[in-house]
């Protein structure tokens, strides 16, 4: 399997930038997930990686072969890249049966037909669409469509996959599904995975590595729970995550290397980093930010928070609580409901809020916050 290679590629449409000097490797056999609002430059990227887009400057290397240079004016075309490419809306040839859409691309390399037989039959069982084999996609559901679609692009056996939002067109319960799958053919394929997706709970299940992106700058490029649990930046805290991140605006003030007090929302508050130190400069604007599953409620301390709402869903309820003018999310386990404009208590548990810099929104440390 080969590993990806970027170095400062960059998109230009115009004035526009879509991609702005983007440096990244994609190692063999990594399930990768491009994650960003639209607009950011995900497909965009993807699309350049495999040769459907040329980019304005910058080098792209496929299994150590350069397959596009701006300096050495190499730009190998798509079918020279060994790659497949599944698209959103599956394109599969209506007048086809499902064997015959899987074959297509066999039968245009001249493949001999037993093997084609034997490769088709091994696609069919391997996405456990066998029994559809003489079908044609309008008697399919969306779910068994996607399926020969990848079956499709995986004839030829492509070192790398390609997918642009793939489950889109799909009911929630049915994505589900496909999620799974399609986690489960990575592991048996063992190929090289490019996924392009706006849904951050995709990028989270699905992959080993989450590429996340703004306004075509990559913000961060690690495994999906370092995404979630030490997120680089406030735009990444809070893009992932649902429910999402809570943040409180406060002043910070050293008091040792090890700690800082904060005050916000009428709150004094201890930081302690579970690593290394942290220094503010005097009355330093920061950004705390709690996830909701680490602010807890209890009732035995009222007084510091109301209830403003209580969402119970049966496995878990989501509490919003109001400290002062300020609405903070809680994630419960279990079925609870509590009364609107209930006093409790709240305190934070574990190491993992996180102090941010409110100028430029850098994370500064992740540690314990107590209530002091």
């Amino acid at each position: 399997m080969p590993e990806i290679t970027l170095k400062h590629v960059t998109k230009r449409f115009g004035k526009f930038v879509a991609v702005d000097d983007l440096n990244m490797v994609i190692n063999d056999g990594d399930f990768v997930t491009l994650l960003g609002p639209s607009g950011c430059g995900k497909t965009t990227t993807l699309r350049m990686i495999a040769g459907l887009e040329t980019p304005t400057e910058g080098e792209i290397s496929i299994g150590g072969r350069i397959v596009f240079s701006s300096e050495s004016g190499v730009d190998l075309s798509p079918d020279k890249r060994d790659v497949g490419f599944l698209f959103q809306n599956y394109a599969l040839w209506p007048h086809m049966t499902v064997g015959q859409n899987i074959s297509f691309g066999l039968e245009n390399l001249k493949w001999e037909k037993p093997r084609i037989r034997a490769r088709v039959d091994e696609l069919l069982a391997m996405l456990k669409i066998a029994r559809f084999g003489k079908r044609y996609p309008s008697e399919l559901s969306g779910g068994q469509q996607q399926r020969v679609a990848i079956a499709r692009t995986l004839a030829t056996g492509p070192k790398v996959l390609f997918m642009d939002e793939p489950l889109s067109n799909l009911d929630a319960k049915l994505r589900t599904e496909m999620r799974a799958e399609l986690k489960r053919l990575h592991a048996e394929t063992d190929s090289t995975f490019v996924y392009v997706t706006h849904d951050q709970l995709e990028a989270m299940t699905l992959s080993t590595r989450t590429c996340l992106m703004q306004e075509g700058v990559l913000q961060q490029y690690a495994p999906p729970l370092e995404v979630y649990h030490s997120p680089a930046n406030l735009f990444v805290a809070d893009f992932v995550g649902s429910p999402t991140m809570n943040f409180l605006e406060g002043v910070g003030k050293n008091v040792n290397l090890d700690e800082i007090k904060i005050s916000v929302e009428g709150m004094d508050l201890m930081f302690t980093p579970v690593s290394g130190s942290i220094s503010l400069r005097d009355d330093q604007a920061i950004i705390l930010g709690i996830r909701p599953e680490f602010l807890k409620i209890r009732e035995t301390d009222a007084g510091k928070a109301k209830v403003y709402s209580t969402l119970p869903s049966g496995m878990e309820t989501v509490v919003k609580v109001k400290i002062g003018e300020q609405l903070l999310t809680s994630v419960v386990f279990g079925a609870i409901d509590y009364k609107l404009d209930k006093a409790v208590g709240i305190e934070f548990s574990g190491d993992n809020c996180i102090v941010f810099d409110k100028e430029t929104g850098t994370n500064l440390a992740l540690g314990r916050l107590t209530i002091i």
